[in-house]
């Protein structure tokens, strides 16, 4: 009932997620867990329904809360149908609530509004905070937000899209940034990451090895294409370089034009003149895709260090602040690249 329609991806996440989220609450009961960028809350149901725990879900976009609370009430017509009342008494439906969290947000500014939506009368309450996969910043506005309410006692997520975060070269007007965080990375010199750093390690080398060793070169051409792409873009629109371009699953025999046009789906490079996509530069890119394989695998490579280099910087922020952290491997990485789950507590 949990995962019906539901990916193997996120299957695989919302399960082991809701594992360690229910555990956390076990360890440090709380009144309540707030889920942000919960979608359309398939962790949130799992707490709520399986283990019986009180999520409020917080989600920037109105129709996926609006597709959540359609979701919830299915599942609950269909336990009543299969299951008695004694099986369904722990249930706890989900609050949904359309909510955005900048990373200017203030926890006083915050916490007012959590009192307010949950029509809370004072202070006098203690919640978990979880997201799986928070985007860019999100991730560390939400250790600001778990630092700055005496009421947020445990903290659970797993990061996301690392090349997002703002850093002081990137937005040097701005006075908050998500990496570094920790005084022991500010203090030193020498420690930015770059855009190209951040990117790669999101990516787990897992799969790309396997292929490697299993010689399937065909599926590794595709990162030809995409440089073949990416190169074309740069040229004509030099200020969109780091656009995002749709995620292209490889097929046999996919041909240039047929990967850019799906890569490019509901872009504005769509209007691309289909002739700039067959110069003799674009051919040659697409005859040296070895060379793009043998360069993604330095690159990838890397990526580990990359990583490494993120979560510890949150791990010491957070322990500089007095927390006790914890990051483990949550997920298979063949499955869900971004698998580490920082986990922290207050004494």
């Amino acid at each position: 009932m949990f995962l019906k329609r539901v990916k193997p991806k996120k299957q695989h996440e919302v399960r082991r997620m809701a594992e360690i989220c229910a555990l956390s609450h076990r360890q440090t009961p709380v009144d309540f867990v707030l889920d942000f960028g919960a979608g359309v809350g398939h962790l949130a149901r799992i707490l709520g329904y399986g283990y019986g725990v009180q999520v409020c879900c917080l989600e920037m976009q109105p129709d996926l809360n609006q597709q959540a609370g359609e979701i919830d009430l299915k599942l609950e017509s269909m336990a009543a149908k299969h299951l008695s009342q004694s099986e369904t008494r722990h249930f706890r439906r989900p609050l949904h609530l359309t909510q955005r969290l900048e990373s200017n947000t203030q926890p006083a500014d915050f916490l007012s509004s959590i009192r307010e939506a949950l029509q809370l009368e004072d202070d006098k309450f203690r919640f978990g905070i979880i997201g799986l996969h928070p985007c860019g910043n999100l991730g560390p506005t939400l250790m600001r937000i778990f630092l700055g309410c005496p009421q947020a006692m445990f903290l659970n997520f797993v990061g996301c899209c690392y090349q997002k975060m703002t850093t002081q070269p990137t937005h040097p007007r701005e006075p908050l940034h998500g990496y570094p965080l920790s005084i022991f990375l500010k203090d030193k010199p020498g420690c930015q990451l770059s855009y190209e750093a951040r990117e790669i390690s999101c990516h787990a080398m897992e799969v790309y090895s396997d292929r490697l060793r299993a010689g399937d070169y065909e599926h590794l051409r595709i990162h030809s294409l995409r440089a073949a792409a990416e190169r074309i873009i740069v040229q004509q629109f030099p200020d969109l370089r780091h656009c995002a371009l749709r995620n292209v699953r490889h097929s046999p025999g996919m041909t240039f034009h047929q990967y850019f046009q799906k890569a490019v789906q509901g872009t504005r490079f769509e209007a691309l003149d289909s002739r700039v996509l067959s110069d003799k530069q674009t051919e040659t890119d697409l005859a040296n895709w070895q060379r793009i394989v043998s360069f993604y695998t330095l690159r990838l490579m890397m990526a580990p260090l990359v990583e490494s280099i993120i979560l510890h910087d949150r791990c010491l922020f957070l322990m500089e602040n007095g927390c006790q952290v914890q990051i483990e491997a949550l997920f298979d990485p063949r499955l869900s690249p971004r698998n580490h789950i920082t986990m922290a507590v207050k004494p």
